[in-house]
């Protein structure tokens, strides 16, 4: 073992002339890797306890507000390098959800935190039963690139109010936000429950090789693969916010001004690198020109004649990106669009019209500006054509139709599902939000990030006392004791109730006792 030993000295020579000097000797592995050093004193952090109590949670939960609201300026400003990200951007799609998560938390975590009473038996109606939430241990959360600020620190949000350690691993592609968590998260944290290891592939691929209690990863199904197969060396359960190609059903009876209006909002915000964006267009042949229409005057009105020079209208992250969006024109008829600009990783709001399902364009998730449109004769087919493919993340439906929605939705299988708007399910905190199948495993936000992040603990707390009750369930077993054992163990009480019924009970069997005791007093008078 390769030990290195670093001593400081400090002399300092206060105003009553009194010389102090202290010696600090640090003893280390150095042929340790930085990133098991990381988990490994993550791992310490956390068995030391301190995490554990509710108002530690709810200080390191503030600290990390306080930090999105005084590094603001900053943050905006490496999104800004990153994905040239506006202002606005910044705040509507990673601060402002993440403000209100951590608001969330801090409000409610003694609720969530606290036993939840269960329905009890007659067996178990004078027992305490109840599910009590616990931290897993030590969390990895491999961040994204396309939302660099809020996919690190939305589940570090949950992680935090659960009680755990947290290693942060954010994309080496967005360096600048990466940077930036590195520097920042330090300053307001504790340092050692929730450490940030930055890097790439490497740094990645040591940080997989440790075991952790919960890995939490926001990709592409690929790496997603990748991140499942190293968990499962150890058996550590996973969160994998995955992706796929969220159709976007557009029903003729609709407003499709409207409907075209939120679609090219949701489709070209962060320049289409979204993973719940609509990934394509599903419509009647009869309405195809309408909508391509609608999207052009939408899109005018939202970033000009030039998309180029606008504040509001983002770039590719990088030019291996780049390349891969503007591969996928291949063999595509090009509607809106099309420009690019390699040197700035800009690509135009392309949408692409008459797609075929076997073009290149529909093999893979398009994350960029390009939007095809298929044409399908009725909703039917629209439903054929979606249980067809792998499940989606996100699954969008413009209809006036209410009954349409609901089948729609009754008949086909995504992550999760929006009628008449896109992306703002993602919102909403009280709906989890995550994959199925292809598209992931595991949900969050608000209270499911808190439950996906904790061991929801049963528990049953029993009496010595009251032995008799038991006998119906002690050998030398009978055909009346297995008829009681069946009734008590499967009648059901409700946990607010359990009270009352006890009483119940007793009130019943001293009202039987007392008829007794008259009856026999009764029969002896005669």
């Amino acid at each position: 073992v390769s030990v290195c030993v670093c001593v400081s000295l400090c002399v300092s020579l206060c105003v009553s002339q009194s010389l102090s000097v202290s010696l600090c000797v640090c003893v280390c592995d150095s042929d340790m890797p930085m990133e098991k050093q990381a988990v490994d004193r993550a791992r310490a952090a956390f068995l030391s306890g301190r995490s554990r109590p509710l108002g530690f949670r709810v200080q390191q939960l503030k600290a990390l507000g306080r930090m999105v609201t005084e590094r603001e300026a900053e943050i905006a400003a490496a999104l800004k390098h990153d994905l040239n990200k506006s202002q606005f951007d910044t705040l509507l799609f990673e601060l402002v959800g993440l403000e209100s998560e951590i608001r969330l938390a801090v409000d409610s975590l003694a609720e969530w935190a606290a036993p939840r009473p269960v329905e009890k038996t007659l067996v178990t109606i004078t027992d305490q039963a109840y599910i009590q939430p616990e931290p897993l241990g030590v969390v990895l959360i491999i961040g994204a690139w396309n939302y660099p600020m809020a996919l690190v620190l939305q589940p570090l949000v949950g992680a935090i109010a659960a009680g755990n350690a947290a290693v942060v691993k954010p994309s080496e592609l967005s360096e600048h936000t990466s940077g930036l968590l590195k520097e920042l998260l330090p300053q307001y944290l504790d340092q050692e429950l929730y450490p940030v290891v930055t890097g790439g592939v490497p740094e990645t691929q040591e940080l997989l090789r440790q075991r952790f209690d919960h890995i939490f990863y926001t990709g592409n199904s690929a790496v997603g693969r990748l991140v499942m197969e190293a968990a499962a060396r150890h058996l550590t359960p996973v969160t994998l916010e995955l992706g796929g190609k969220s159709p976007c059903y557009i029903s003729p009876d609709c407003d499709l001004s409207i409907a075209c209006r939120r679609i090219t909002w949701g489709k070209f915000a962060n320049c289409g690198q979204t993973c719940i964006a609509p990934d394509y267009i599903l419509c009647n042949s009869s309405i195809q020109d309408r909508v391509v229409d609608e999207i052009r005057q939408t899109l005018q009105e939202f970033y000009g004649a030039d998309p180029k020079v606008s504040p509001d209208y983002g770039r590719i992250i990088n030019q291996r990106h780049f390349s891969r969006v503007m591969s996928l024109l291949d063999g595509c008829t090009v509607s809106l669009g099309g420009g690019s600009d390699e040197s700035q990783c800009y690509i135009a709001p392309t949408v692409l019209r008459d797609v075929s399902p076997h073009a290149r364009v529909m093999q893979e998730e398009i994350f960029g500006p390009v939007l095809p449109i298929l044409s399908v004769s009725s909703a039917d087919e629209a439903i054929r054509f979606i249980n067809e493919r792998e499940k989606p993340l996100a699954l969008y439906i413009f209809s006036a139709d209410n009954k349409l929605i609901k089948r729609m939705i009754a008949e086909t299988s995504s992550g999760g599902a929006m009628a008449n708007d896109v992306l703002l399910h993602y919102t909403l905190d009280s709906l989890p939000f995550g994959g199925v199948g292809n598209s992931g495993i595991g949900s969050y936000h608000g209270k499911h990030t808190f439950d996906r992040l904790s061991h929801l603990r049963g528990c049953l707390i029993k009496s010595l006392a009251m032995e008799g009750l038991n006998q119906a369930r002690y050998p030398p077993m009978d055909p009346g004791r297995l008829r009681r054992a069946r009734f008590f163990m499967q009648k059901r009480v409700r946990s607010h109730c359990g009270g009352c019924c006890v009483l119940a009970v007793f009130s019943s069997l001293l009202a039987l006792g007392l008829l007794i005791a008259l009856l026999v007093v009764l029969l002896k008078g005669k």
